[in-house]
């Protein structure tokens, strides 16, 4: 696919007319586009170029609704009547034909219902999804030559017992919200890649759509300073996952039980750690947005070269680290977050999590701890404990193996000189790998491999699960609940969530979507994080959603960031840690 990676887009910014010509290849949209456009123009050239002929006004009134769709203009039976290609009353009673057969919907646009546009079904799109990869194989059959055809079925979307999510289709009814749809989320490509959607999603839903992006701090103050609000400025806010405890310790955001009937998200088809880590007290908070788990990017032409096997291990780790590194030429061994603070505080807690100690006292399940029972309080650190002592050690070892500005580095600076083909390896989450995967110019393009952390001595193989929740904020008022969660059901839904991923985003949270064929093409991410998922491998509780969470990631940010300047040892670092974790969670919430 060639694409350019995400920019950091808003919601609230002016986009580019989404006509065909500006469709990213490979999506859904490109697709259908191009099966419209071709059909459109066979037409048109069978219609004139041949005497006598008959017009095909089923046709043609499908093609022009399903451009009108694809553009995001809005279509009505007269612009319909017109595009049919015969007089006004036989198009209408061809339209009526459609519609009885379930292909077009309507939706009113005025509170009397007597003006109306109209949308393709779902049944209608679909059966154009499916007729757009017929009709790319028949064209390749009759000009290509039968090796096409073949390599389409053997090497391409055909995968047996699976079929294509087909792409979103308009809500029945618009969301009726004054001011339009109001979400504040976090600024990070798959949130930036909605943003680049911004017209297509405002046709879909029937409203103006406003989207406020933050850094992960900011987001967390702001979403705070949002629940002071005496009425909610967002309808909708992306969470962190993590934060789930505080939030709801703080009244910040409201059980889905409330507002909706949560059978409609189909629960099962999310990764079940993305799920779980939803939910407080038995009860669901959000829908996860993003489901992604930070993972090992590592070079997977340097290893081969070398004859070295993937580092499954911690000391493999700074065994490779070691081999590759070579400062004189700009080469380094690894990269990952090391900046004071948040940064280095979530990569301090999951690298326990990988020495097998979780960072509060978890109870033992099967395939690591237990972590959906911490509404019930009373936790105890686990900061100073030998295994976090080797995590600490650990990433004193990879000091020595890191690029010479590694104590700035955060989330996005990690994979940037690993893209550019500086570094090794990588730690990163898979929402980052857009920035080599869509740029056929970095080196890392193709050549990536990606593992879960590598695991300590006492450890095992784990996939700490990264990534948002859209949630209902509790002081939204009440008129505009339940369009919010209409608009929460339609982001979070398979199609939508397929067309973040073709639109260039690395995170799937439904099964549904990581198994499909054309998803699957793109990227080898979503396979390898539908088989950590079935290993048990994807887990929560590396960051467990306690109502201090954040004050212990920062905790932790600062006394280790101290530890690897030298200034403080590691046993130092780690009493220091465990005496303030002590007193932060004996601390009541606010």
């Amino acid at each position: 696919m060639n694409q350019q990676p995400a920019r950091n887009r808003q919601f609230g910014q002016e986009a580019a007319s989404p006509g065909a010509a500006s469709l990213s290849p490979g999506t859904p949209e490109a697709e259908l586009a191009r099966v419209v456009t071709f059909l459109g123009n066979l037409s048109l050239e069978m219609d004139t170029a041949l005497e006598p002929t008959t017009p095909n006004p089923h046709l043609n009134m499908m093609l022009h609704l399903l451009k009108g769709h694809i553009e995001g203009r809005l279509v009505s039976a007269s612009s319909l009547a017109s595009a049919s290609g015969v007089p006004y009353a036989t198009a209408m009673r061809k339209l009526a034909e459609i519609q009885n057969a379930g292909l077009i919907e309507q939706r009113p646009r005025t509170k009397s219902g007597r003006s109306f546009s109209l949308h393709p079904s779902a049944a209608l799109l679909e059966r154009f999804s499916e007729l757009a990869s017929r009709v790319g194989r028949i064209a390749r059959g009759a000009f290509d030559g039968p090796e096409e055809v073949e390599d389409y079925f053997y090497g391409g979307s055909y995968v047996p017992g699976q079929a294509a999510i087909a792409p979103p289709k308009a809500l029945l009814s618009p969301l009726k919200l004054t001011g339009g749809l109001r979400i504040l989320v976090h600024g990070d490509p798959t949130f930036m890649v909605m943003g680049n959607l911004k017209r297509q999603f405002e046709h879909l839903v029937g409203t103006e759509i406003h989207q406020r992006a933050f850094s992960i701090d900011r987001l967390h103050q702001e979403a705070l300073r949002n629940a002071e609000r005496k009425r909610s400025a967002y309808d909708l806010i992306a969470v962190d996952l993590p934060w789930i405890g505080e939030f709801v310790a703080k009244g910040v955001i409201r059980p889905l039980t409330e507002v909706m009937d949560t059978a409609r998200l189909d629960p099962s088809d999310f990764h079940t750690a993305g799920w779980r880590a939803t939910h407080w007290g038995g009860l669901p908070y959000g829908v996860p947005s993003q489901t992604t788990p930070e993972l090992m990017f590592y070079r997977k032409d340097w290893f081969a070269e070398e004859g070295l096997a993937p580092p499954a291990s911690a000391a493999e780790v700074i065994a490779a680290a070691r081999h590759f590194h070579d400062p004189r030429s700009g080469r380094y061994g690894v990269a990952w977050n090391a900046a004071r603070g948040t940064a280095l505080g979530h990569t301090f807690m999951m690298t326990c999590a990988a020495f097998g100690q979780p960072i509060i006292d978890l109870p033992r399940v099967a395939g690591g701890y237990d972590a959906d029972h911490l509404s019930a309080g009373d936790y105890r650190p686990m900061l100073d404990t030998d295994r976090a002592l080797a995590a600490a050690e650990y990433l004193m070892e990879l000091m020595d193996y890191s690029p010479p500005d590694i104590l700035s580095m955060s989330w996005y600076e990690r994979v940037r000189p690993y893209a550019a083909g500086k570094v090794a390896m990588a730690y990163g989450y898979t929402l980052l790998a857009p920035y080599f995967e869509l740029d056929e110019t970095c080196p890392a393009y193709g050549n990536t491999g990606y593992l879960p952390h590598p695991h300590g001595p006492e450890g095992a193989p784990i996939a700490p699960v990264g990534g948002y929740a859209l949630c209902i904020p509790a002081n939204l008022s009440e008129e505009r609940v339940a369009e919010a969660v209409e608009a929460l059901i339609a982001f979070t839904s398979p199609a939508a969530q397929k067309l973040y991923v073709q639109s260039g985003s690395r995170t799937a949270p439904r099964y549904s979507v990581g198994a499909d064929p054309e998803v699957r093409r793109l990227s080898p991410i979503f396979e390898t994080v539908d088989q950590m998922s079935w290993r048990d491998e994807l887990q929560f509780w590396p960051r467990p959603p306690i109502p201090r969470i954040s004050d212990l990631i920062r905790l932790c940010g600062h006394e280790l960031h101290d530890m690897l300047r030298g200034l403080v040892s590691p046993q130092t670092a780690l009493a220091r840690v465990q005496a303030r974790a002590e007193e932060i969670l004996k601390t009541p919430i606010d």
